[in-house]
């Protein structure tokens, strides 16, 4: 009976072995949202690692991770490392290229509680007064990644994050746009209108 039970295991785990190595080698998760702003002020809202801490779900401040900036915001080379006091989490976010104000990439470095490495992009792109952003992140799917793929729906839950952090960034971006659309228009001479003002 116990030999049956565990050829019964054996020939389960080498069936879900053999499913999971047919799963994709690489994923790509995207969301998009449009922005009633100009690209310049959006792209500063993301290429700044100290701003982005205020949009982002990644980077929200916790007593359990310090974060670590390096380089010119704004930069190749401007860094944020974070390392988590209990143990759980460490990585590394780089900027490694960048075309203001359209697009930016970054290189997601992992060392805990797995390594990997990623890359994710920011476009920008004119939608006519206003700008379509599209937070990007692609890689490699490891054995882990697979096997975690298959209970899991990993594109809804990072999505929904982007989602999130989409949606405060827009607020943000939109809230300083209006900002200075405002002060353009008050200080322009005899009250005239900034042409460039977001209504």
């Amino acid at each position: 009976m116990l030999k049956k039970i565990l050829l019964g295991a054996a020939v389960v785990l080498v069936a879900f072995l053999g499913f999971v190595a047919t799963r994709p080698s690489t994923f790509e998760i995207k969301r998009s949202t449009t922005v009633r702003a100009p690209a310049s002020v959006v792209y500063g809202l993301v290429a700044d690692f100290n701003k982005v801490a205020t949009w982002s779900p990644f980077m929200k401040p916790d007593p359990v991770r310090k974060d670590t900036y390096a380089g010119v915001p704004a930069t190749v080379g401007h860094s944020v490392t974070w390392t988590s006091t209990d143990n759980s989490s460490e990585g590394k976010m780089t900027i490694s290229s960048l075309k203001p104000p359209e697009q930016l990439q970054l290189q997601l470095d992992f060392v805990k509680p797995f390594e990997a490495t990623n890359e994710t992009v920011f476009r920008f792109e004119p939608a006519g007064n206003d700008t379509r952003v599209t937070w990007v992140m692609s890689g490699q799917n490891g054995f882990l990644s697979k096997a975690f793929s298959v209970f899991m729906d990993v594109d809804k839950m990072v999505g929904s994050d982007f989602e999130a952090g989409l949606d405060t960034l827009k607020d943000l971006a939109e809230a300083e746009a209006k900002a200075s659309a405002s002060a353009a228009g008050s200080a322009a001479p005899n009250g005239a209108v900034a042409t460039d003002a977001v209504k």
